[in-house]
């Protein structure tokens, strides 16, 4: 839950992140804009947005009137899910200095990167960036499984596992007699593994 507290905290913070941006919005802000900024953080594994709140430091609360009634909030949440096909949350801070708004953006899934126009953005300091192909690449490999990591046969009965497996020399390799029955091949397999 967002509240004045965590406000305050964000307000202390050094320096904007990837998770965390920053902007005046005193009177409004450009609808492309947030979604293009929606896009970046949930690229960078989600965050929040807050308006009303000087992104230089020492930051002070200035106060939004960024979509000002309870409708315009609404309308800007269903446009972000219409076109950026992923939920946004909002929370109206009351400050002394003015009202604040936080967009909560939430991470993109494992595995895909989302896009705003085509293009793949993030955040390269304070600024929007298309994704670079090596951040891309990472991305998408997320949920890839590692060929090394999986099974290369199941089910192989004890005949098989003998004679897929060069078992002289692994015995060989490790310098002990080989046994002299399958069964006692198997279990010394086994409990070399």
């Amino acid at each position: 839950m967002i509240t004045l507290e965590t406000l305050e905290k964000w307000l202390n913070a050094p320096a904007e992140t990837e998770n965390l941006e920053f902007k005046e919005a005193r009177q409004h802000f450009n609808k492309v804009d947030l979604l293009k900024y929606c896009v970046a953080l949930a690229n960078e594994g989600g965050g929040h947005l807050v308006f009303g709140v000087t992104n230089k430091p020492p930051r002070q609360v200035v106060g939004s009137q960024a979509f000002p009634s309870q409708t315009s909030l609404n309308e800007i949440k269903s446009r972000i899910v219409e076109k950026l096909r992923f939920r946004v949350d909002v929370t109206e801070l009351a400050h002394p200095n003015g009202r604040v708004l936080v967009f909560e953006i939430p991470p993109r899934p494992v595995g895909q990167a989302y896009t705003f126009d085509g293009a793949y953005l993030m955040r390269s300091g304070e600024d929007l960036r298309p994704m670079t192909p090596d951040v891309l690449k990472k991305i998408f490999a997320e949920d890839q499984q590692d060929w090394f990591c999986q099974p290369a046969r199941s089910d192989a009965s004890p005949d098989d596992v003998i004679a897929l497996l060069d078992t002289q020399s692994y015995f060989e390799l490790l310098k002990i007699p080989y046994p002299t029955t399958r069964d006692a091949v198997l279990e010394r397999c086994r409990a070399n593994s």
